[in-house]
């Protein structure tokens, strides 16, 4: 085999390991993940990352593209490598709460203006999921399928909105993460970074049925969201088994 070959396949189909070191940063072997893995610790108790568009008019448009939460250009080179490309995710979204970009509070240290990649891959190896919550038309601009692996990888499990450009929601879908809408788009406004929400109903995901969203605000309160979904009984067997592909 030549020595730049990614890998080979032994008599047993399994994958054999054997990345050339000029291509250890842009390749990388994605190990399959268990159901359980997938969907642990599940949708409770989520930190919020906060909004990947702005709801204030003048700090930028309410749309959040695929450029804004996975940039293409020189990141495209680690498209092979999940693990790198992860740290774009989601680089030139705004912070509809401070109008900046790339720059949130952690909520698990308390530490302002942290970086949305390095927090969430902090939320990640401490076994804290979180959750986007996104104005209108979130993951407009193209099908890239990255957009929604790399928020999956770096533990992600929900994502909640306004409304899904048609082109991007089958993807959270196919990864195993929801993607949900709010019954009264107002109800976006009452949720706050410093909040933690919940997922109610999912034992009783069904196609048309709607989930209750339990806030429980950084002052103590205790309130519901009524959510949509367009989840098939198809799209529900990959939320169970924790994706499409896995």
């Amino acid at each position: 085999m030549p020595e730049n070959t990614v890998g080979e396949t032994g008599r047993d189909g399994s994958f054999l390991h054997r990345l050339h070191q000029g291509r250890l940063q842009k390749v990388q072997l994605r190990l399959p993940r268990s159901p359980k893995q997938a969907r642990q610790p599940g949708s409770q108790d989520l930190a919020i990352l906060p909004a990947p568009a702005t709801a204030r008019p003048g700090k930028c448009t309410p749309e959040c593209t695929t450029d804004h939460i996975t940039p293409a250009g020189p990141w495209f080179r680690y498209r092979g490598h999940l693990e790198n490309i992860s740290n774009n995710t989601p680089i030139g979204a705004v912070n509809a709460e401070t109008g900046q970009v790339n720059s949130i509070r952690n909520q698990l240290t308390g530490e302002e203006s942290q970086e949305v990649p390095a927090t969430a891959r902090y939320y990640k190896s401490h076994d804290q999921p979180w959750v986007v919550i996104a104005d209108h038309n979130y993951g407009e601009g193209s099908s890239r399928e990255h957009a929604a692996l790399q928020p999956r990888y770096l533990g992600g499990v929900d994502i909640i909105a306004k409304s899904f450009a048609r082109i991007h929601e089958t993807n959270p879908k196919m990864q195993g993460m929801l993607a949900l809408t709010f019954s009264n788009e107002a109800d976006y406004d009452r949720i706050h970074a410093s909040d933690r929400v919940s997922i109610r109903g999912l034992a009783e995901l069904a196609p048309g049925k709607n989930l209750t969203l339990q806030v429980a605000s950084g002052q103590g309160d205790l309130w519901g969201v009524e959510l949509q979904h367009t989840f098939t009984e198809e799209q529900i067997g990959y939320f169970r088994a924790g994706s499409a592909l896995n």
